[in-house]
C-alpha cells in the first residue's frame, strides 16, 4: 500500500486529517485499517490442521507485529511522520493483552506467527482471560497485585457465533467464541480461537486480586493461573483446564465435519500440539467426544494416540500437574472412567512405574500425554537429554521412537525490525533484505566482524538504545538511569532456579566493593524485571530484597554514582521492547538442568546483547554458536549438579561458615543497613533459606559467577573488541528462529 493510499484510508475511518488526530484515535483507526487488510491474505487451509492448545498466549501488542507482517510498517511509519506523528507513542496507547505472562506463552505467540509464515494450516486454542495474570506494583518496597483489565471495545478481539456447551459434575457452562487473526510474514492468516464463559463477571473481583474462587459461573475466565495455594484455587485450575480443552475439542470436530472428513480417520486430518500439561484433559475428553459419535473405545483410543503430541517444558518435577482424583471427581466425574481405564491399560503392560494413577490416588497429566500422545519433545538439545537420561528415563525406555528435540526460537523480524528498526536497517544495508525471510541469511554478517566502520555503528546503535530506554524509563516509571553505564539486564518470571537471588547477592558485593573504594571503570545499572506468583512467598522476598537494595543504593551518594539498582515494575512484552535493544550483560544465570530452555537470551542476542551464563538450556547452543571468546560461561556442569541432588550432598550452610566472602553477603540481606528500610521478616526468611536451604545452589556458583562478570566488565573496557562480540552475537543468531523450530515441528511431527 502506498503511503497516499493508507493516508486516505486512515482518514476515510477518522473522518478528519490525521494531523489533528489523537494518539487514541490513530490508533483506533490503524487497528480497523490492519483488521481490513488481514481479512483480505488467504485464510490458510489444507487437509491436514494443527490444533496448539495452550493455556497462555503471550502476544503482546498486535499492531507493529501486523503492520510488519503486511508489509506496512515502514509505510506507517513515514505517513505519520510526515504529519508531524510518531509510531511509537501511537503503540503506547494499545493495551497488551493479558493473555500470557512468560516464556511458554511468548513462544506460543511466536511460534502461531512462524506457522502462518510458513503458509501451514494452524490455530491457536486457549482462554480469553479478563485480566491475565495480574498488574504488578511496588509498595513499600514489595510485590502487591491488581487485576489488569485489556479488554476494549475497540481491540484485536472478534467476536464470532459459535456456542458450545461444557459439562461439570454439577452444571453446564455456556462457552462463546473469540477470534484473533495471525497473519505470517507475508503470507496467509490463521486464528487464535479464545473461549470465554457467558456468564463471566469482572465486577466479583474485589481488593486486589481477590475473588470468590468457588463461584465458577462467574470467575473461570478472569484470571490466568489462579492462585493455587488451596483447594478452591486447584479446582477453579482444572475448570479453566476442562472448559479449554473441551471448547477447543468440540470446535475440532465441528471443524472436522464442515470439511468433510470422517472422525474414523481424525489423526490423518488433524493433529493436536499439548504445550505443556495444562491441556492433557483433551485426551479423555477427546476419546469421550468420539465415543458419544460411535466409535469404540479402542478406536477412539487409537485415533487420539495417532492425533496428539505433547511439548514439555520443564524439568521440575513440581511443574508437572499431578491432580488428585478426588479433586477430578468433583469437577469432571465423566472423565475419570475413561482415565482409569487409560491408567489400566499402561498397568496391565508397563507394571506401575510408569501409572496416571499413582499410589498416593493421583493422576500425573504428563504420564497421560506421554502414553497416549505420538510425540514428546524437549525444547532445547540439553533439556531433551536431560528427559531422557533422567526425568522421563522409564518413559523414554518404553518408547525411545516417540522422544526429539525441537529447540525454541524468537520471532526474529518482531525482535529487530520493531524492537531495534536502526539494527534492522544496518543489517539490511550491509546483507540485503533475505534475512527478513530466512533469519540463517544473518550468519553472512561474520564478513563484517573486522570492519571498524560496522563495528562503531553497532556501537552508535546500542547507545541510541540506551538513550531512548533512559527517557521511556523516566517517562513511564520516573526511574533516572545512567545511559552511559553498563546496562546488565535479567528479565523473566521471578523463580528461585533462574536464580535472581545470585544476581542479587552481585548486587551487594559490588555495594561493597564500592564502599571500600574500588569504583568499576564504567558505572553499573542493574536492571531487574520479573512478576512472582502471589502465593510464592520465597519469590517475592527476593523481589523485596531488590527493591530495598534500590533503595539502599540510590540513597548512597558514595555508590549511586558508580552503581544503580532498578527493578521495573509490571515487567511485559511492551518493557522487554525497550530493555532488550539497550542491553549490554544479558544475565541467563539459571542452575544447570534447571531451565528448560529460555527465549530471552535469544532476543539478547540478536539485539546484540552479550551473554552471562550457565551451560543450562539454550544457552549451550548459543556457545556452540558463538564460542568461548563472545560468551561468558561460568558454573558448575549439569550433570554435576544432577549428581549433587542425587547424593544429597550439597550442604549451603557448609559453604556459609566456610566462606567468609559468601558468608558476608548473605548476612547483608538482613544486616542492619536494609532492615532499616524494608521488612526485617522477609529478609531474615530469605537469609535463612539461603543459608539452610538454598535448593538451586546460588551459593555453589556465585563466586565464580563474581569471577565471569567482573572479567565482562572489564572487557567491556575494550570497545571495539566488545563490539565484535556484539557483532558475533547478532550474526549467529539467526538459528534461533521459530521459522526454523516450526519447520522442524512440522518435518518431524505434524507433516501438514
Amino acid at each position: 500500500m502506498l503511503r497516499e493510499e493508507m493516508k486516505q484510508k486512515l482518514e476515510d475511518i477518522l473522518n478528519k486529517p490525521v494531523r489533528e488526530s489523537s494518539n487514541q484515535e490513530l490508533l483506533k483507526a490503524l487497528m480497523l485499517l490492519t483488521k481490513q487488510e488481514e481479512l483480505g491474505i488467504k485464510r490458510l487451509t489444507g487437509t491436514k490442521k494443527l490444533y496448539y492448545i495452550s493455556a497462555e498466549f503471550l502476544i503482546g501488542k498486535l499492531l507493529s507485529n501486523n503492520l510488519i507482517n503486511l508489509g506496512l510498517y515502514e509505510t506507517a511509519a513515514e505517513l505519520l511522520a510526515a504529519e508531524g506523528r510518531c509510531l511509537s507513542e501511537i503503540e503506547e496507547a494499545e493495551p497488551e493483552p493479558s493473555l500470557g505472562n512468560g516464556g511458554l506463552g511468548r513462544l506460543a505467540a511466536c511460534f502461531l506467527d512462524s506457522i502462518a509464515t510458513l503458509g501451514l494450516p494452524g490455530d491457536g486454542i486457549g482462554l480469553n482471560y479478563h485480566f491475565g495474570l495480574f498488574k504488578q506494583v511496588f509498595a513499600d518496597y514489595k510485590q502487591q497485585e491488581e487485576k489488569d483489565p485489556w479488554i476494549t471495545k475497540t481491540s484485536w478481539l472478534n467476536k464470532t457465533n459459535d456456542r458450545f456447551q461444557v459439562p461439570f459434575k454439577e452444571f453446564t457452562l455456556n462457552a462463546c467464541r473469540f477470534d484473533i487473526d495471525i497473519a505470517g510474514y507475508q503470507s496467509g492468516r490463521n486464528k487464535i480461537h479464545l473461549f470465554d464463559v457467558e456468564t463471566v463477571d469482572e465486577s466479583i473481583v474485589k481488593e486486589g486480586i481477590r475473588f470468590d474462587k468457588t463461584d465458577i459461573a462467574r470467575n473461570l475466565t478472569l484470571f490466568l493461573y489462579p492462585d493455587d495455594s488451596d483447594k478452591e484455587g486447584q479446582l477453579l485450575r482444572i475448570y479453566q483446564q476442562y472448559f479449554m480443552v473441551s471448547c477447543g475439542a468440540q470446535m475440532i470436530l465441528q471443524e472436522l465435519d464442515e470439511r468433510g472428513y470422517d472422525i474414523r480417520r481424525l489423526h490423518e486430518h488433524v493433529v493436536i500440539q499439548i504445550n505443556d500439561t495444562h491441556p492433557s484433559m483433551v485426551i479423555p475428553e477427546l476419546i469421550r467426544l468420539l465415543e458419544q459419535r460411535g466409535m469404540s473405545r479402542d478406536e477412539a483410543i487409537s485415533e487420539v494416540s495417532h492425533t496428539c503430541a505433547y511439548t514439555n517444558h520443564t524439568i521440575l518435577a513440581e511443574a508437572l500437574e499431578k491432580w488428585p482424583v478426588d479433586y477430578l471427581e468433583a469437577v469432571v466425574p465423566h472423565l475419570l472412567p475413561i482415565i482409569r481405564d487409560l491408567d489400566a491399560r499402561v498397568k496391565k503392560l508397563y507394571g506401575a512405574k510408569t501409572a496416571i494413577i499413582d499410589i498416593t490416588n493421583r493422576v500425573h497429566m504428563a504420564h497421560l500425554d506421554i502414553h497416549y500422545g505420538f510425540s514428546i519433545n524437549g525444547v532445547a538439545a540439553l533439556h531433551t537429554e536431560i528427559l531422557k537420561e533422567s526425568e522421563l528415563k522409564a518413559f523414554y525406555e518404553l518408547y525411545p521412537e516417540k522422544f526429539n528435540n525441537k529447540t525454541n526460537g524468537i520471532t526474529f523480524r518482531r525482535w529487530l525490525k520493531h524492537c531495534s528498526p536502526a539494527l534492522a536497517r544496518l543489517i539490511t544495508d550491509k546483507i540485503g533484505i533475505g534475512w527478513n525471510r530466512d533469519a540463517k541469511e544473518l550468519t553472512r554478517l561474520m564478513a563484517f566482524q573486522d570492519d571498524e566502520a560496522v563495528l562503531k555503528d553497532l556501537l552508535d546503535i546500542k547507545q541510541a538504545a540506551k538513550a531512548s530506554l533512559k527517557a521511556y524509563l523516566k517517562n513511564t516509571q520516573q526511574i533516572e538511569i545512567d545511559d552511559q553505564s553498563v546496562f546488565d539486564i535479567q528479565i523473566k518470571r521471578l523463580h528461585e532456579y533462574k536464580r535472581q537471588q545470585m544476581n542479587a547477592l552481585y548486587a551487594i558485593y559490588k555495594y561493597l566493593e564500592i564502599k571500600k573504594g574500588r569504583r568499576p571503570d564504567h558505572p553499573i545499572t542493574m536492571i531487574f524485571g520479573a512478576k512472582a506468583a502471589p502465593a510464592y512467598i520465597l519469590a517475592k522476598d527476593i523481589i523485596h530484597l531488590i527493591l530495598c537494595l534500590q533503595e539502599l543504593i540510590r540513597k548512597d551518594t558514595e555508590v549511586s554514582p558508580y552503581l544503580k539498582v532498578v527493578m521495573v515494575e509490571n515487567y511485559n512484552v511492551t518493557l522487554a521492547s525497550h530493555l532488550i535493544p539497550a542491553c549490554d550483560l544479558s544475565e541467563q544465570i539459571s542452575l544447570a538442568s534447571k531451565e528448560a530452555s529460555g527465549t530471552g537470551n535469544m532476543k539478547f542476542m540478536l539485539n546484540g546483547g552479550v551473554t552471562i551464563g550457565t551451560m543450562d538450556g539454550a544457552n549451550v547452543e548459543i556457545h556452540d554458536l558463538v564460542g568461548d571468546d563472545n560468551i561468558y560461561i561460568f558454573g558448575r556442569s549439569s550433570e554435576e549438579v544432577i549428581q549433587l541432588y542425587n547424593t544429597k550432598s550439597y550442604h549451603p550452610n557448609k559453604i556459609y561458615q566456610e566462606d567468609e566472602g559468601i558468608r558476608q553477603l548473605v548476612d547483608f540481606i538482613a544486616g542492619a543497613e536494609l532492615c532499616q528500610i524494608g521488612d526485617i521478616s522477609r529478609l531474615m526468611r530469605l537469609k535463612k533459606d539461603m543459608k539452610e536451604k538454598d535448593w538451586f545452589m546460588a551459593l555453589l556458583d556465585v563466586k565464580e559467577y563474581i569471577r565471569t562478570k567482573e572479567q565482562a566488565f572489564a572487557d567491556y573496557n575494550d570497545r571495539m573488541g566488545w563490539a565484535r562480540k556484539m557483532l558475533v552475537n547478532i550474526a549467529q543468531a539467526g538459528y534461533f528462529s521459530a521459522d526454523r523450530t516450526i519447520a522442524q515441528y512440522n518435518q518431524d511431527i505434524w507433516k501438514l
